[in-house]
């Protein structure tokens, strides 16, 4: 089963909520990655394994606001919401 650019879009910003839950802010250097216990999205695994997924939120983060121009204003609405410096 093969992610949607909106399933990946989904887990990535939940893992973008969990970390700013934790830390309060959405400042981490490029090789950051988050692992999300709980995952609400289709993770893609053939094996119907519900483990930990690895999100790379650094590398996501910083290609998000490489590309903001390109963002909707939904999901420009969903990371200011948490804080998100452009």
């Amino acid at each position: 089963m093969k992610r949607t650019q909106d399933d990946r879009w989904a887990l990535n910003l939940a893992a973008a909520r969990q970390f700013h839950a934790r830390e309060g802010h959405l400042r981490m250097p490029r090789k950051h990655v988050e692992e999300l216990e709980a995952v609400e999205v289709p993770t893609g695994r053939q094996d119907g394994a519900g483990g930990p997924v690895v999100v790379k939120l650094g590398t996501w983060l910083d290609n998000v606001r490489k590309r903001a121009d390109r963002l909707s204003v939904e999901r420009r609405a969903e990371l200011g919401a948490l804080g998100m410096r452009w």
